[in-house]
């Protein structure tokens, strides 16, 4: 007996041991923040934050990588809470919501009866889907299942409806959709993305520089919401008022119409709609992002500063323009003829760009008032140069010298003019890097060599066999001291404090990039090229406060904005999508501005340029219709500019009455990609 109490005791022991040694073994530590974070979320686990489930999400937000209210589920209060315990305080957070990306679903063109599971996603395996259209929703309402929230339905044309009072934005349903029709937007989001091959766009909406959704904006019209159609025109233009006057109107010969008739009037309509703003006297402001806090400054007044300032502020940050002359506007206020365009028209849109939340100093010039490192050092978190060209320094006046906008830049037309010119200096150190320039950089190289001038480097965009160099020109260059490096395009410029360091170019076949040292560049354009300048930080360093704090040298760089990959060809400065003139390209600088904001905000967040591989260009081969069936022959509505009370025909006119405004928009055929509003055959 005594002997089985013994085994017993020993054999409780033993395994007493083996649990206590397993325990310290398999011990799994738990956070106490983690688990309090955890006990605080409201414990929906839709994925809305990104990560899958509430525990996940409460690590992050511990670590760091998502923010205390990141819970699409919870309100206020939870980020509150969550907040006490970090010991940080709550910002505001950017509302974010679903949006259908496409306007047709089973009212498009069949091409076979679908009789699978009744999933979207089993659906798109089968060659795509039932439609015609390889993009169009298929309407299955497999995003409605996903939704936790009860904030999708699907309507009788059967196409996603979102109630936007009960959507999170999760983005459940943008991710089990197969067709990319339904995603999460924003304001933010609208101004950062670029168009993809994924999206339904509408031939006249790929064709406007801007990207303005034209389609949308011309319903408003047609259902009298003029406010609302500002609204949507504004979302990618912020001279509206101007461009409806001056606008080449490259949308309308992309109009489905031109096979039937004749184009809709798109511009007119954008003319009248804007024109109504200016006739009320009371200003439409679209939606800005939270702020931000973050100041950003701007070199240039003209169309694409004003530009890149306008989206900027609308992100949510603090910008600021730095205008060189005592007026904004840059070549449209100096060349334009005033019959084309009246001033008051300029003012107008101006004022609503300043009106967003624009700062403005006038009759400052960069090099002699600022310098873009000491806008850094100031507490700017990014430098945007939009100075313009040669045209613009014509109209000011600003040729008496040579111009410089960031450290060790110049133009090469500068250089040549410093020859005969006593009054224009250029001081060229020793490691000079030429960007293109063509048959003129022979004299360039003479220059630079006898300002003593050591290493040369030629960067030119061309092929060896079509240079413009023949074999007499690139023997002189050699025997000068000057390396051409051909197909290369620069693509960032890096230094320190108010010198230039070194610069980055590409080679535009392979897409390597290499880093060569240069304290001097020479631009072979008429103009400075559109960079950001940021500053260059290490890990331990939250800004370029603890720079000034620690008494660092400002390290910094300058990055092209980012380009259609049409090829590689078209990575780097002076490829042929950099804006060239502020006239003749006002509304492609417009669009400049607003990636200009784009990059900005993914530079200062380190965030990732969006993946370009997608975005739709002029090669881009879509789904297009070469026919139109049961469309109505209408023929367009003539603009007739009208006499106002302010006595007129141009300041303030409508062009189009309310009836011809209405009746013109009518005309639209409301596209998709294969699809349109089909009226009854005539007759």
């Amino acid at each position: 007996m005594f002997q089985s109490i013994l085994m017993m005791g020993g054999l409780g022991v033993a395994i007493g041991t083996v649990l206590v040694i397993a325990s310290k073994a398999f011990y799994v530590y738990e956070d106490p923040t983690i688990v309090a974070i955890d006990d605080i979320l409201p414990g929906a686990n839709c994925g809305g934050c990104g990560y899958p489930g509430c525990n996940a999400n409460a690590e992050a937000i511990v670590k760091g990588v998502q923010d205390v209210n990141s819970c699409v589920a919870a309100g206020e209060d939870v980020a509150m809470a969550i907040a006490q315990v970090m010991g940080v305080s709550v910002s505001d957070k950017e509302a974010e919501f679903a949006g259908p990306g496409c306007h047709y679903g089973k009212d498009a063109e069949m091409e076979y009866k679908y009789l699978g599971v009744t999933d979207c996603r089993a659906a798109a395996l089968l060659f795509g889907g039932m439609k015609l259209c390889r993009i169009g929703c298929l309407g299955l309402g497999t995003c409605v299942k996903a939704c936790m929230f009860d904030a999708l339905s699907i309507g009788s044309d059967g196409l996603p409806k979102v109630d936007q009072e009960k959507c999170t934005g999760c983005g459940a349903c943008e991710r089990v959709c197969p067709k990319n029709i339904i995603r999460l937007t924003s304001v933010t989001r609208r101004i950062m993305r670029e168009y993809t091959k994924e999206e339904c766009i509408t031939p006249c909406q790929r064709a406007c520089p801007t990207g303005i959704d034209i389609k949308e904006y011309i319903r408003l019209i047609k259902e009298g919401d003029y406010e609302g159609s500002v609204k949507v025109i504004k979302e990618r233009n912020p001279f509206p008022t101007v461009m409806s006057r001056i606008c080449p109107a490259l949308c309308e010969f992309k109009c489905r119409r031109l096979i039937q008739d004749e184009s809709v009037a798109i511009n007119h309509l954008k003319r009248f709609v804007c024109d109504y703003e200016m006739n009320q006297d009371k200003r439409i402001i679209p939606y800005k992002a939270p702020e931000t806090g973050k100041k950003i400054a701007v070199i240039g007044g003209g169309v694409e500063g004003l530009s890149a300032a306008f989206f900027t502020a609308r992100l949510g940050h603090d910008p600021t323009v730095f205008e060189a002359t005592d007026s904004l506007g840059g070549i449209l206020r100096k060349a334009i003829d005033r019959e084309r365009l009246s001033m008051d028209v300029l003012d107008w849109d101006i004022e609503g760009v300043k009106e967003i939340g624009v700062n403005i100093h006038t009759n400052a010039r960069a090099g002699d008032d600022f310098t873009i490192e000491g806008l850094l050092k100031d507490g700017f978190e990014a430098v945007f140069t939009a100075t313009g060209g040669w045209d613009s320094r014509l109209a000011r006046g600003g040729i008496d010298q040579a111009e410089t906008v960031f450290p060790g830049a110049y133009l090469l037309i500068d250089l040549l003019r410093s020859k005969s010119d006593k009054n224009i200096n250029i001081s060229s150190g020793e490691n000079v890097v030429i960007a293109g320039g063509g048959i003129s950089v022979l004299e360039a190289v003479k220059i630079l060599k006898e300002n003593g001038s050591n290493k040369i480097i030629v960067i030119s965009r061309k092929h060896t066999d079509d240079s413009s160099f023949d074999s007499e020109a690139i023997e002189k260059l050699s025997s000068a001291g000057a390396t051409i490096i051909y197909n290369t395009g620069v693509t960032r410029v890096m230094g320190e404090e108010g010198l230039l360091k070194s610069i980055e170019y590409v080679e535009l076949d392979t897409g390597v990039k290499h880093v060569i040292d240069a304290d001097t560049l020479i631009i072979g354009s008429g103009r400075f090229p559109e960079l950001v300048f940021v500053p260059v930080r290490n890990d331990e360093q939250d800004g370029t406060e603890d720079l000034i704090e620690n008494n660092e040298p400002l390290v910094w760089e300058g990055v092209e904005l980012q380009k259609k990959p049409d090829s590689n060809r078209e990575l780097g400065l002076l490829s042929d999508q950099d804006v060239i003139s502020e006239y003749a390209s006002a509304v492609a600088s417009i669009n400049g501005g607003r990636k200009a904001a784009a990059a900005i905000h993914n530079l200062m967040y380190g965030i990732e340029f969006q993946e370009s591989s997608k975005f739709i260009t002029e090669q881009s081969v879509l789904q297009d219709v070469a026919l139109l069936n049961n469309v109505d022959i209408s023929p367009r509505n003539i603009l007739e500019l009208r006499k106002t009370q302010k006595g007129t025909a141009d300041k303030f006119s409508t062009g189009f009455s309310i009836e011809e405004a209405q009746a013109e928009a009518d005309r639209c055929l409301r596209c998709g990609l294969v699809c349109y509003e089909k009226s009854k055959a005539a007759g």
